[in-house]
Formats: C-alpha cells, structure tokens, sequence
C-alpha cells in the first residue's frame, strides 16, 4: 500500500554523523521501493584533519565536495520514470561543515567553487532531517563510533548540530520532515512503516514528527 501513496521520486535523507541517515535510507527503499545512493566516505584527507594539520580542512572539504558533485550531477540523467531515488545525504549539507572548520579566507574559495556546482545536481522533492540531541549523539560515538570520531570535542559536536537545526529551520528547497529521531527504532516495523504512512500524509511542510509512543506533532 506504502508503495502506491508515496508521490516523491527523489528523497534525501540528512542528519548529523550518527543520526540513522543510512540505516534509514535502506529502510525506506526496503518499504517503498528505490535507488539506494550513498555518500561517499572516502577521503585521502581525513586523517590530518581529525589531527588539525594545517590546511587540511580545505583539502577535506573539497575533496568531499567534488565527490559529492560527481554523484550528484549523474543523477540528473536519469530518466524520469526510472525507480525512485532515496539519498543518504543532502547535497547542501557540505556548506554546513565547511562553515564549521574553514577560515574566512578558505571560504572564499569554497563558495566559489559550491556555487558552480550547486547549480549542476539534482534537486530532492523531499528532505527527511533526522534531528538529535547531543547526549544521543554522545552516547552513540561512545558505543559505535571509529577512533577518529571518538576523539572530536564536545564542542565541536555541538556546534555541528546547531548548525543543523539552524540550516532546516530556514531549509525550503523542497516539502521538509523533521523527525526526532533520539528514540527512532530503523529495525523496529512499526516505527518504519509508521514514518511511511506520515510521508504518505504529508500535506503542509515542514511537518515535525515524533516516532510512535513517544508523543507525535504536526
């Protein structure tokens, strides 16, 4: 049934590191039916970021951002009537963190480079934003995050997630559910197969919603 009333064709699913973004994506193309498309983690990079090497978070950022692009802009060639698409990412979500590890100097060249690129991908017609506190996402780097993760301050944690809920508080790209997703069981059917039927509804956006039994508005 799921499968029938859901409209969007191209979904992307956004949320900080640990929020459920793929565990999520897979489960609703397992419900509804879709491509699944995943960010690509891969960053030669990375390392002397986490460690604060200089000039690394530029290099970071635009490694992440050129890769993002090229997966993005292929989707544009797509078909129309191919299968659904659901996304473990939104491309605009690179702007987020560059504002968070980027000089004022550094930034020049990024928006530079983003706004070309920007205006080459594939647009959602509908984001999903799993919002999380930060002892949610505490606990989870504690139990399943890598080294790297583990070492990032506490600060820096929380000023990422400000800096999301900020970003989707103004986000009107395209139809917006926030979800908050501290409780969101992604292999419990109920909560699945909940969600889907509030994508299904959707009438106004945003829409706020809160998993089954811990209290739902919108």
């Amino acid at each position: 049934m799921a499968q029938t009333k859901v409209i969007y064709k191209h979904i992307a699913v956004e949320g900080v590191m640990k929020s459920g973004k793929t565990k999520l994506t897979k489960a609703l193309a397992n419900k509804i039916g879709g491509k699944i498309i995943l960010d690509r983690k891969e960053n030669p990079y990375l390392y002397d970021f986490y460690n604060e090497k200089e000039g690394a978070a530029l290099l970071t950022q635009l490694v992440f951002l050129v890769n993002r692009y090229h997966q993005q802009s292929r989707l544009l060639q797509r078909d129309l009537f191919e299968e659904r698409l659901i996304c473990n990412y939104l491309f605009e979500k690179d702007k987020i963190y560059a504002y968070q590890t980027l000089t004022d100097d550094e930034l020049v060249v990024y928006d530079k480079i983003f706004s070309i690129f920007s205006e080459r991908i594939a647009r959602p017609d509908l984001a999903v934003y799993l919002q999380i506190s930060l002892p949610t996402l505490l606990k989870r780097i504690k139990k399943e995050g890598n080294s790297l993760e583990k070492n990032i301050s506490e600060k820096y944690l929380e000023d990422i997630l400000e800096a999301f809920d900020y970003f989707f508080f103004s986000y009107q790209a395209s139809p917006l559910l926030v979800i908050k997703a501290d409780d969101l069981d992604f292999d419990k059917e109920e909560d699945i197969l909940d969600l889907v039927e509030k994508i299904s509804e959707m009438k106004k956006s945003p829409l706020f919603y809160v998993p089954l039994g811990k209290g739902k508005t919108g």
